[in-house]
């Protein structure tokens, strides 16, 4: 029921509505509901010393938390002129809705734009006081306009093909990129992100994690910064890298939606049979 973000109904669990209550997917968080039995996590977003953070008992899904389609399709990649992109350029990339970032990743930002002379930031704004915002910013930080490239909202198939133009994909620290994160790595484009202490600074180190990408997940600031450089400066890492990605999708466990779905079917059953048998909630992991 989306936990608590804009729309949720979450009031409607005060009443006892199945035999097991879970939680899964829409907040990054524990409910904090005594109705609420359990909650969907991986080892990467809820590590067993952080339990005792969550009301709800975890059910620990093996490689990632989060489904992900092997069905996506993507439609005709753009030529960086169509998407307003240098040609030449180093092109980072920040998908994640603008409200997630935060001024410390946007000064690494920007001095990864100064650190790499011929780079851009594509960044996505589909407000007017978004782009004005972050040009203010930029400038403030001694950056020119000219480096940074705004993208509005596309359709899945096309904001598929078009990520592709991207090199390296930049995630914010407090709030990962979730499904945009995933969508990038399908686009064949690295995600560099930071390893956080709570649910949501952890969810892109799962989805790394998964494909195979654990190196692509920092532990501090510096240390982010210093692989988003390595990336930009050195072609042949950067290359061996994406081919790593395209790897990945194509033979490790985060887009493989039958095993997925095997998973979680045996999570929920392990659950079921836990309220049969009179058992209260508990920890239940396939790991």
């Amino acid at each position: 029921m989306k936990g608590y973000t804009k729309g949720n109904r979450l009031n409607l669990f005060n009443s006892r509505l199945a035999p097991v209550h879970v939680a899964y997917l829409g907040y990054p968080g524990t409910t904090g509901l005594e109705t609420m039995d359990y909650m969907v996590a991986d080892t990467v977003t809820v590590p067993e010393k952080h339990r005792k953070h969550f009301s709800e008992k975890i059910m620990y899904m093996p490689d990632c938390y989060q489904p992900n389609d092997n069905k996506r399709t993507a439609s005709r990649v753009p030529s960086r002129a169509e998407a307003g992109l240098p040609e030449d350029a180093f092109v980072f990339c920040s998908f994640n809705s603008p409200y997630k970032v935060s001024p410390e990743e946007f000064d690494i930002w920007m001095k990864l734009l100064k650190l790499v002379p011929d780079s851009v930031l594509w960044f996505y704004a589909p407000r007017a006081e978004t782009k004005a915002n972050i040009l203010k910013e930029a400038k403030k930080r001694g950056v020119a306009a000219d480096r940074i490239v705004f993208a509005g909202f596309a359709g899945q198939e096309d904001h598929l093909a078009r990520l592709q133009l991207a090199d390296v994909f930049l995630d914010t620290f407090a709030v990962n990129a979730h499904t945009t994160a995933s969508d990038a790595l399908w686009a064949g484009v690295p995600v560099v992100t930071k390893t956080g202490k709570q649910f949501a600074a952890r969810f892109a180190t799962s989805i790394l994690n998964a494909a195979g990408l654990r190196e692509l997940a920092a532990s501090t600031p510096q240390r982010y910064q210093a692989l988003a450089l390595k990336l930009a400066r050195n072609p042949d890492y950067l290359a061996d890298v994406k081919a790593r990605v395209k790897e990945g999708i194509a033979t490790g466990p985060l887009y493989d939606t039958e095993r997925f779905t095997r998973n979680f079917e045996a999570l929920m059953e392990k659950a079921l049979d836990r309220y049969n048998t009179g058992l209260e909630p508990d920890h239940i992991s396939l790991v």
